[in-house]
């Protein structure tokens, strides 16, 4: 399960790596999917689709059951199961040799800053009507999931796991250095003020950490900063990250970082994890993937809401999506739609989101039983699943988002080291942009 949560954060290189693959896979003959993929679907015709999963190997067995269970309720549907590549990050490679290939699954897994490529593949179904049958009870997935499974108001998948970013602190330093602990009133003064305190580079200790490893890691833990200003990512086709609300967010992490150094500075994306669950760090901003390790660890942590500008606690989710693919087949499309209706479900999506350690999918299933015992296990899951609340915009579902993902890493991890000055480099990183979101 961690090895999976840990390859998300890094799903950034995969998605550049195959970004000219999948612009060569549009020379195979196209589909059109402007009409319903579906219609047509006899629910009796004999049915084998495939499923790629994308995940680890606890995860892969647990959706192997699932989907036995389905076709024992459905015996007209086969649904062929399996990873899909060794890794989550290989998928988009795998996918995109598919689509030239005509190999392709009816579904796989996907990270939510995928959707723009996948939808430009000409590949996936348009679901957009289906999703409005209240039997798929679409508005109990939250908002930031249903944008980022949306391509240019194209629906193309169903999300399959929701997050968010929030201030995991740890106790047992806030109590060594005799500080009251976060709330979810706090301001970025407030968390500047408490990360300075709890720094002792003597006893290499720091308030708090960011990575700089240049990644997706770096690049979306500043975006929540941007949008509490009123900035955009983009405006249209055009970069909006260097406004004067992107240059104020980052100053604000310059600030902890360069003036005060009371921030640890991470290359790796995973070694301040470590040392927060070491009681080396005192806050991280990060989501509910590390619940299980701060309980395996038996750290002494809390979990509150992102500090904020003027009132504003907006997060960032980053919800990974169950993508739909379209093989000019009505029935498999069917049967891709009925397969995920229930996988998606609230009676099964409990059973499968919250054993693999994320979040419910759906806001029906905050009441039950097995969330709230999920939530006695691991202390701080209510609050993130209340933040969802915070989470009122998502990174754009355009097709360049990783390129410009990985110019403004670069321009957030110079200003960190002290480099470079925020406006310069967000400048820098939007003249970059702007050249990938023409082409």
């Amino acid at each position: 399960m961690k090895s999976f949560w840990n390859a998300r954060r890094r799903a950034l290189g995969g998605a550049v790596l195959a970004l000219g693959l999948l612009a060569g896979c549009m020379s195979a003959t196209p589909i059109d999917n402007s009409k319903d993929a579906a219609a047509g679907y006899d629910p009796n015709a004999d049915v084998t689709i495939t499923w790629w999963t994308g995940q680890s190997k606890d995860a892969e067995t647990l959706a192997e059951k699932l989907a036995a269970e389905f076709h024992a309720s459905h015996p007209h549907i086969t649904v062929n199961t399996s990873a899909g590549a060794s890794t989550t990050d290989e998928l988009l490679t795998k996918l995109s040799a598919g689509f030239a290939s005509g190999t392709y699954p009816d579904i796989s897994y996907a990270y939510g800053s995928w959707a723009g490529q996948l939808a430009a593949s000409g590949r996936t179904q348009n679901l957009t009507k289906w999703v409005t049958d209240p039997q798929i009870a679409w508005d109990e997935v939250p908002e930031a999931a249903r944008t980022t499974a949306t391509v240019d108001g194209k629906v193309i998948g169903v999300p399959a796991l929701v997050d968010n970013l929030a201030l995991i602190y740890n106790k047992t330093l806030f109590d060594a250095a005799h500080l009251a602990y976060p709330t979810d009133q706090w301001s970025w003064d407030d968390f500047r003020a408490a990360a300075k305190k709890l720094t002792d580079t003597s006893k290499n200790l720091y308030g708090t950490a960011y990575s700089v490893s240049g990644g997706e890691d770096t690049t979306w833990h500043l975006w929540p900063l941007l949008w509490q200003h009123g900035g955009k990512i983009v405006d249209g086709d055009k970069p909006a990250f260097n406004s004067d609300a992107g240059v104020a967010a980052l100053e604000t992490l310059r600030q902890i970082a360069v003036d005060d150094k009371s921030m640890y500075l991470d290359q790796t994306d995973e070694k301040y994890r470590q040392l927060f669950n070491a009681n080396r760090i005192g806050m991280m901003i990060s989501g509910p993937w590390e619940l299980w390790d701060l309980a395996k660890a038996k750290v002494n942590y809390g979990v509150a809401y992102l500090p904020g500008f003027n009132g504003d606690h907006q997060t960032i989710s980053g919800p990974d999506v169950w993508v739909m693919f379209d093989h000019a087949d009505p029935n498999r499309a069917g049967a891709t739609r009925t397969f995920l209706q229930w996988l998606t479900s609230k009676e099964t999506d409990i059973r499968w989101n919250l054993p693999n350690g994320n979040l419910p999918l759906r806001s029906s299933e905050s009441g039950s039983k097995e969330f709230q015992d999920y939530c006695a296990q691991y202390p701080g899951a209510q609050k993130f699943f209340d933040n969802l609340a915070n989470a009122k915009q998502a990174r754009p579902t355009i097709e360049g988002y990783p390129e410009v993902s990985g110019y403004v890493g670069q321009a957030v991890s110079s200003v960190l080291q002290g480099a470079s000055k925020p406006k310069e480099a967000l400048d820098k990183a939007a003249q970059q942009a702007a050249v990938t979101l023409r082409s």
